[in-house]
């Protein structure tokens, strides 16, 4: 049996020194409840907690961790760099390095700017898209988040073609007018918000695969129609690929689903878990960027030497073995055809969405393709099923609202593992 005393008074002291005792607001079990766990240590595939207790993760550090926790490679090359310093505030030769790297794994891009977070990373390249494009409006989507710039906290208003409003207290209404929301998956919505701002959208950004409302696959046809739409309307089309940057393929959402994008922005996979980001895209877009052109953005720690000697390292396994992502949607299959008949045996209402190394569960009825459908699955089922797993020893993402991260450092052992807590979870929640 799990005890968790040292996580619940670190949470208790954490809690007078830091808002809501966390440093983002998810880890703190808002929506699931109960105390989160406070992690000492990871390797591979197994997070070990401040009170001794290992997990399986499914979380991946929201990511980044494609080959797991540690992988020998990445430290090595990171204790190896500190001794030249953690920082120079110069350029260095390796972020030239690393840029040729992921120009080269990418499609369609020329440039790359190195920024510090994916928040810093989709606020740069909405941005550019305005100064390239002359134009101060952009769409998002709802349920789609890339970050917590002001422009990105905007939830719809109250039809699918008017502005946004604020869905964050600070954030200005003037702010929020500039920011237009649509329907994920649905075309149509997205043609009329266009038709009814003619002449006026810089951009449209969209989470090529949708993770923050769990994993949430596009629509067959819908990438090529935005893409169709934005050329039709001089709207650049930029695809955040935080999460799917180098996880769905060596090139992203655009390989994997065969559509180009404008600009992309990347986020912690390039600095093999460490803090740090990127926008990227074709040098005529790029070239407006600050010192070349006028469209200013600047970071002491843009390019950081430890980050970048991690994220190279990462991205030259990654691009020379990529058998990784054949082994890596293998294992994601297994994990999901072994959860299908386990959930169907319960009798609980629910779906599973995959797409390459990324999966949800939800406790639904319906099939989960946007915001409106995800939010059936917020209901009481899945705290219930979030702390069964915990005290069995497996960690998931505490939100319905977040997708799972597989790594190739999970066994089918572990995988195996995963499936039987699985079935002793529902038996227990019945």
């Amino acid at each position: 049996m799990y005890q968790y005393k040292r996580s619940s008074e670190l949470f208790t002291e954490a809690n007078k020194y830091i808002p809501g005792g966390v440093n983002s607001p998810v880890r703190a079990y808002k929506s699931v409840g109960g105390t989160p766990v406070f992690i000492e240590k990871a390797k591979g595939s197994i997070l070990t907690d401040v009170d001794g207790n290992e997990y399986i993760d499914y979380i991946s550090s929201w990511g980044p961790m494609i080959l797991g926790h540690a992988y020998p490679k990445v430290i090595d090359a990171i204790k190896a760099k500190v001794e030249d310093s953690t920082s120079f505030g110069a350029p260095t030769e390796l972020e030239i390095k690393i840029a040729k790297l992921i120009v080269s794994m990418v499609p369609n891009i020329d440039k790359v700017r190195m920024v510090n977070s994916g928040t810093e990373a989709c606020m740069s390249a909405i941005r550019v898209a305005r100064g390239y494009t002359g134009r101060n409006k952009f769409i998002k989507f709802e349920g789609c988040y890339h970050g917590h710039a002001d422009s990105f906290l905007i939830k719809a208003g109250s039809g699918a073609s008017t502005f946004g409003m604020p869905n964050s207290p600070g954030v200005t209404p003037g702010t929020a007018n500039d920011t237009l929301t649509a329907k994920y998956n649905d075309i149509e919505d997205v043609k009329q918000v266009v038709a009814n701002n003619k002449g006026e959208v810089a951009a449209i950004i969209v989470e090529a695969i949708a993770g923050n409302m769990g994993c949430v696959l596009p629509k067959k046809g819908f990438l090529e129609d935005l893409r169709e739409l934005c050329d039709k309307e001089g709207i650049l089309l930029i695809f955040d690929e935080v999460m799917s940057g180098f996880r769905l393929a060596k090139g992203g959402a655009q390989e994997y689903f065969g559509v180009k994008a404008d600009l992309l922005t990347f986020g912690k996979v390039i600095g093999g878990g460490m803090p740090v980001g990127a926008y990227a895209g074709r040098k005529e877009i790029m070239d407006v960027v600050s010192p070349v052109g006028p469209v200013y953005q600047a970071g002491t720690l843009s390019g950081n030497p430890i980050a970048m000697i991690a994220g190279y390292t990462l991205l030259k396994e990654l691009n020379n073995n990529p058998q990784v992502y054949t082994e890596l949607a293998a294992k994601t299959k297994y994990l999901h055809e072994g959860l299908e008949p386990v959930f169907k045996e319960s009798g609980f209402d629910y779906r599973i969405n995959r797409c390459g190394s990324m999966i949800s569960i939800f406790f639904t009825d319906v099939d989960v393709v946007d915001f409106e459908t995800s939010s059936t699955a917020n209901n009481e089922k899945f705290p219930k099923f979030f702390h069964e797993m915990l005290k069995r020893g497996i960690y998931l993402p505490p939100s319905s609202f977040e997708s799972y991260f597989l790594s190739n450092s999970l066994t089918y052992e572990l995988l195996d593992k995963t499936i039987q807590a699985a079935k002793d979870s529902l038996e227990a929640m019945k």
